[in-house]
């Protein structure tokens, strides 16, 4: 249990840092998410409410995704197999590291008319409000072996963010103390952050 808690305060915590981030960089990403929380004017929201809030969720799938707090994961072959581009031959029990980082930036998952190395969280929408991508957003993992608390890690990122969203604005602090970049700790942090807290009337 207690490595259940450390391992989601870490993550979360990361990503939050991220969220800020971003904020502060895209005013217009900044100004939409709080258009679609001006419903709510400054209550606490429900679950259900912040289930409803699809924008949030588009920026926070993209936040992990331009950002994601642990840069891999590793795996363990359970059969001999072989990389189809190079013919590389792998074999049972080989370690494969898959670099999250690098598959979220591929643009052989992320085609489109929006570069992969760009943040942009409608790439997470079509019509009808539906993720694209999903086996190269593997942000949690994937299979049986996927982070058990990514549900609680979501519903703590909404609801962190979208109290942010109906309090403060975020400005960007400027070139030489919010110009990004990464540091890895346990966590991929952002090596430099420093933004300007508005709070809103």
């Amino acid at each position: 249990m207690c490595s259940f808690l450390t391992a989601g305060y870490s993550t979360t915590s990361t990503a939050l840092a991220w969220f800020i981030h971003f904020m502060s960089k895209y005013p217009l990403v900044q100004s939409k998410l709080k258009r679609e929380l001006a419903e709510y004017h400054l209550q606490r929201l429900s679950i259900e409410q912040l289930d409803s809030l699809g924008y949030l969720d588009c920026v926070l799938r993209e936040v992990l995704r331009f950002a994601p707090p642990i840069i891999g994961t590793l795996r363990t072959l359970q059969v001999d197999d072989r990389l189809p581009s190079s013919g590389f031959q792998l074999n049972k029990g080989d370690h494969v590291f898959i670099s999250l980082y690098n598959m979220a930036r591929d643009p052989r998952y992320w085609s489109g008319p929006i570069d992969p190395d760009q943040f942009y969280p409608e790439r997470f929408q079509d019509e009808d409000n539906t993720i694209r991508n999903k086996a190269a957003w593997m942000v949690f993992g994937g299979g049986h072996r996927q982070c058990m608390g990514q549900d609680l890690a979501r519903l703590e990122l909404k609801a962190i963010c979208a109290r942010l969203m109906q309090h403060v604005t975020f400005g960007d602090g400027g070139p030489d103390v919010n110009a990004g970049g990464y540091k890895y700790s346990d966590t991929l942090l952002p090596k430099r952050i420093g933004v300007t807290i508005t709070f809103d009337d």
